[in-house]
């Protein structure tokens, strides 16, 4: 009884001093672990068992310290010993298993995490730079955007492994440029940043830099650089036009929309009196919209006329899974079952989706312009058509401008690679020509409010 009282005060002192030292910063990794190593045996050897707490604290010690060869015995020993894990021992086993080659064992113990609790932003982290450092992408992109979905923030050292490991590659298919998938999700992740605020650290931001230097089919150029207080960056002299449209300016766009495009006297060529004054009734009884598809011009992506339906639905599926309110704007000749048009597909479509339906020879991009425009600044669009000719329809130039500001800021169109189980991606217009701008973190003095002095410019010399 005595050795017994002994030893468990023993280890409890030892176990509050650990704590202390730990939460001061002061351990050496090397001592302690020396140390706690022989208290485990002196342990096991008094008491013939190990306490769940005492196997944590040393599972801490062995994770900081590299020892990962201990870690998987300490593993072993949990999982015979306890019934399940806590978050904590799985966080930290998810993190060593990660740095060795049995990386995939982590994939089961966050399996098992998140039947208890939504996973961290670290504990993704760890298992996605795990699968890039192994070549295995599809995995990598795969819990990226489970992270993504479950309205999670990626920490900057992700976005870094990513930027530094997976390459931007093009491939030829039948003689056309098709856009490497690899390549476009790289470009996601900057377009999360700039929707989100987020400003990256100077060493990601360098290795953004590095990316877009290494693009083989495109000659890129990064440099260091400021913008005057005018928007102009000092390095490329080209000024920088916030895609964001006043109220102002919006509303603006929209009279001049909706009198030259929408009510102009060439617009019932593409439909007719009745069927637009339904439109419009239809668009008032229903929300706010946050993404009109042109769903022909969608599903035409595709060059293998017997998927179409599966294309649109495809890309419809994925906005909703993001959260979006979506319109789907199609021909009534979609709803008649076909080889292009799969009857189950449409009806799951119109299950997920707001629809609308023209007749065959009425033309969409009238009303993808009114449910958009009539839904707010906030909707955006997903087509591949220009809208050169509605462009031209409008009276002056400045309100031409305001309609390629707006396209720029609200258009998405479909990466033209979908296949079935691979995330549908979109690319925004322009977002791989000419020049970015990325403002980066240099500095802890800046507020949260404020936007970084110091700022990447790209510019390609395609």
């Amino acid at each position: 009884m005595y050795i017994t009282f002994c030893t468990s005060h023993v280890v409890s002192m030892k176990s509050v001093k650990f704590s202390k030292e730990i939460g001061r910063g002061n351990v050496n990794i090397a001592v302690w672990f020396s140390h706690n190593r022989s208290l485990l045996t002196f342990v096991v050897t008094e008491m013939g068992t190990l306490s769940y707490e005492l196997l944590l604290r040393y599972l801490t010690l062995c994770v900081m310290g590299g020892h990962d060869s201990e870690v998987f015995d300490v593993y072993d020993i949990m999982r015979t010993s306890f019934p399940s894990l806590e978050t904590g021992a799985s966080t930290l086993f998810i993190k060593s298993f990660c740095r060795t080659e049995r990386w995939r064992e982590a994939l089961v113990i966050l399996q098992e995490l998140k039947k208890v609790i939504t996973p961290s932003p670290r504990n993704y982290g760890d298992i996605i730079s795990a699968a890039v450092q192994h070549s295995d992408l599809n995995t990598a992109w795969l819990l990226y955007d489970e992270l993504i979905e479950k309205g999670l923030s990626p920490h900057a050292e992700t976005w870094e492994v990513l930027f530094n490991k997976v390459k931007g590659t093009e491939a030829k298919e039948e003689g056309e440029k098709i856009r490497s998938p690899q390549k476009q999700r790289l470009l996601g992740i900057l377009h999360y940043m700039r929707e989100n605020q987020i400003y990256p650290p100077k060493n990601l931001a360098e290795s953004i830099k590095t990316w877009f230097e290494s693009l083989e089919d495109q000659k890129w150029e990064g440099r260091w650089t400021t913008i005057s207080p005018k928007g102009e960056c000092h390095c490329c002299r080209s000024k920088l036009e916030s895609i964001q449209l006043t109220d102002e300016e919006y509303q603006q766009l929209k009279d001049k929309v909706m009198v030259n495009v929408i009510q102009g006297r060439d617009v019932f060529n593409k439909t007719t009196p009745e069927e637009l004054e339904k439109f419009k009734a239809f668009v008032k009884r229903k929300p706010a919209f946050d993404v009109v598809v042109d769903g022909l011009n969608v599903a035409n992506i595709n060059k293998d006329k017997s998927k179409l339906s599966e294309t649109l639905l495809a890309v419809v599926s994925e906005l909703v899974l993001r959260g979006q309110t979506v319109l789907v704007l199609g021909r009534k000749h979609m709803l008649r079952p076909t080889r292009s048009w799969d009857g189950n597909n449409m009806k799951s479509l119109q299950q997920k989706a707001h629809c609308f339906f023209t007749e065959n020879i009425s033309e969409d991009d009238p009303f993808l312009l009114y449910a958009a425009l009539h839904s707010g600044n906030h909707c955006r669009f997903v087509s591949r058509d220009l809208m050169r000719d509605h462009k031209a329809c409008l009276p002056d130039g400045a309100t031409k401008r305001l309609f390629f500001k707006w396209q720029r800021g609200h258009q998405l169109v479909v990466d033209s690679y979908i296949a079935p189980g691979r995330k549908v991606c979109f690319q925004e217009r322009g977002s791989l020509r000419g020049s970015w701008h990325i403002p980066y973190d240099d500095s802890e003095d800046r507020s949260t409010y404020e936007v970084p002095q110091k700022w990447l410019c790209l510019t390609s010399q395609h």
